[in-house]
């Protein structure tokens, strides 16, 4: 797809809220009730080989995907930026709550099999904070994807500004302690290929701005980003909420209908 091709950023586009799909669902009611869901459970799954189709079929698939903006340093001072998303090269995923753990599972270098530096800072240091990416500045975060050798900071170039700890720039941070790194390991070869790291999350730095009342963080200030496949990423569009049932409002409907 040429750039010339595509429409221009949209800047009056923003996060609002809808009613969820299928409004009036009713415990039990089947999937193909809607003429949406009839139209969807027409459509047939079709097996794929993984040996060849594993890595593309995952990173399309497993979406959207939050992206985890990693800064660490190395035990000799060299400082890191490297964005990460959900899925084979790696995972921001929220574990836990007590105590507190994030993940992310870092690949190792390709073709040589070696770790990246984010892993091996980790290691290293088991200091390492966490940045959630907004709008404003995903082409920052995506310029540290360099495939730079281990000596190169990437600060410079991101155009970001270094802090001490975390930087204004990012809305939602996480100060981690490395709380567990687990080697994995290729199944048939044994071969080390990536690193999951636990994080025990020690401090969260949010900015006031983008709270809504209740103290929570609000989808229309925050414009997180997520990952999708290929070089894809996405914006939040539309919100919906649906309120999670209680065993006593399913116990009643199945004494009702039975």
């Amino acid at each position: 797809m040429s750039s010339s091709s595509l429409q221009p950023w949209d800047t009056t586009e923003v996060f609002k809220w809808t009613e969820p799909p299928a409004a009036d669902f009713k415990f039990g009611q089947k999937v193909a009730a809607t003429p949406e869901g009839k139209e969807w459970e027409a459509r047939k799954l079709v097996p794929f080989d993984l040996i060849d189709t594993c890595y593309k079929l995952m990173i399309s698939g497993i979406v959207p995907r939050p992206i985890a903006f990693v800064s660490s340093v190395s035990e000799a001072g060299v400082d890191n930026l490297a964005p990460y998303s959900i899925a084979i090269h790696s995972i921001c995923s929220k574990v836990v709550y007590s105590p507190p753990l994030v993940s992310i599972s870092v690949e190792n270098r390709h073709p040589e099999n070696t770790p990246k530096d984010t892993a091996a800072n980790i290691k290293e240091t088991k200091q390492f904070v966490v940045n959630i990416i907004s709008e404003p500045f995903i082409q920052n975060a995506n310029a540290t994807c360099v495939n730079s050798p281990p000596d190169f900071s990437e600060w410079d170039m991101s155009g970001l500004t270094k802090e001490p700890s975390v930087n204004a720039t990012y809305a939602f941070s996480m100060e981690c302690e490395l709380f567990q790194a687990i080697d994995i390991k290729h199944p048939d070869t044994g071969a080390h290929t990536a690193t999951l790291i636990l994080g025990h999350v020690k401090y969260v730095h949010v900015r006031n701005d983008v709270l809504n009342d209740r103290g929570n963080v609000d989808p229309v200030k925050f414009k997180p980003v997520g990952r999708l496949g290929d070089i894809t990423f996405s914006r939040l569009g539309d919100g919906f909420r649906i309120g999670r049932p209680t065993w006593d409002t399913v116990k009643s409907h199945s004494e009702s209908k039975y």
